[in-house]
Parts: C-alpha cells; sequence; structure tokens
C-alpha cells in the first residue's frame, strides 16, 4: 500500500468524503474490536431508565463523530506527516466508539442525533482550522478534546442505572481508549491548553449535549 503523503489532494479530499460518509450513514463504519457489550446481560429497564440511557448513548455517539470530523479536519491541514498518520489512526480507533454507540441506540430502540451533520461540519472546520495553525496547537486540542470527553463519560457513568451493564461495559471502555488518546497527543508534542481556553471548550461540549439528548 502506497504511504499517505504520496496521496494527491483530490485523493485526501476524496478520502475526507468517504470518511464522512461512513460516519454520518446508519452502521457504515466497521469496529474492528466487538462491542464489550456482546458479553454482558441485557437489563430490565423501565421506560424512563430506557429513554434516559438512550438519550446519554446519543450524547456519546454524537461525540465520536464529532471525533472523527476533528481527526479528519487535522489529518487534512497536518504539516507533519506523522502528526498526519498520528490523527488518521486516532480516527479509524474512534470508529469503534461511533458503532459501539450506535448499536447500543438501536438496542434500546432509539436512534442516532439528527443534528450530527451539523456537529460533524463544524468539528471538521474546527480541526482542520488547528492544523492550520500548528501541529502542536493541533496536538494540544485533541489532548483538551479527549480531556473533555473522559469527564462526560464520568458523568454518564455516574447516571446509568446500577444493573445497565451493557452500556456500562461500552462506556469504560471508551474512557480508558480516551484518556489514552489524551496522553499520546501531549507526548507527541501537544500542547497544554491553559483553564480559560478548556473552559470555553466545556461550555461548547454542554451545547451538543443538551441539543442531541433528545433530538
Amino acid at each position: 500500500m502506497p504511504s499517505q503523503r504520496h496521496y494527491s489532494p483530490a485523493d485526501r479530499l476524496l478520502m475526507q468524503a468517504d470518511a464522512a460518509l461512513r460516519t454520518l450513514l446508519p452502521f457504515s463504519g466497521q469496529p474492528a474490536r466487538p462491542s464489550p457489550a456482546i458479553v454482558k446481560d441485557e437489563a430490565e429497564l423501565n421506560d424512563s431508565e430506557t429513554r434516559h440511557v438512550a438519550g446519554l448513548m446519543r450524547i456519546n455517539h454524537t461525540g465520536e463523530v464529532c471525533a472523527q470530523a476533528l481527526y479528519q479536519g487535522q489529518a487534512l491541514t497536518a504539516r507533519l506527516p506523522q502528526v498526519r498518520q498520528a490523527m488518521e489512526r486516532a480516527a479509524d480507533e474512534e470508529i469503534d466508539h461511533l458503532a459501539w454507540c450506535e448499536q447500543r441506540i438501536r438496542q434500546l430502540g432509539s436512534h442516532t442525533s439528527v443534528l450530527n451533520p451539523l456537529f460533524y461540519g463544524l468539528s471538521f472546520g474546527i480541526g482542520a482550522s488547528a492544523g492550520l495553525i500548528s501541529d502542536r496547537i493541533s496536538l494540544g486540542f485533541v489532548a483538551a478534546t479527549e480531556d473533555q470527553v473522559c469527564k462526560h463519560l464520568d458523568e454518564h457513568l455516574g447516571q446509568l442505572p446500577a444493573n445497565d451493564e451493557k452500556s456500562r461495559a461500552i462506556l469504560l471502555q471508551m474512557r480508558e481508549d480516551e484518556a489514552q488518546h489524551s496522553t499520546a497527543a501531549l507526548e507527541a508534542g501537544g500542547l497544554r491548553f491553559p483553564a480559560p481556553v478548556k473552559f470555553g471548550m466545556s461550555l461548547v461540549s454542554k451545547v451538543m449535549t443538551k441539543a442531541t439528548y433528545r433530538i
């Protein structure tokens, strides 16, 4: 297989379009790992609990849509080949999370967010802009974003019904993976964002969670 650095700009744009379709079309992403939920028994949830868990998993699914777009945007504009390849690897790993969340949402009889195309476009633009500024900023943005994701996952783990082992297994594995992505981005030279910047990112993420909980 040819190296990524040999691809033309047109090739890269086609790859980005393919990645967007695989992210946004139902059941398009094929996970490399089986869902951690498959070895867990289905819980008996009442209607209120089912709707709440579905809402939480919908938030996490949209978060993974945003992560895909962020990484793809950064990969498109990254200056160093090793940074571009790191972004593309991270995007591949996030496909597992995307598929696991979607599977769980369907099991709960619900749907993914209709706002996903909007959030994909916004996140892709942010990622591409960060990559244009510098690879160090781009990697720092990954680390800060993954830190925010870990906080959301911790909150959701605390809100799950105690007997919902399927959803819990998925979120626990996601949290472990996201923490590793954050650490890897910093070790690769990512800038540690100051607290005010992280606070601003937190406010933006709250808009996303409020919007996608039901729709």
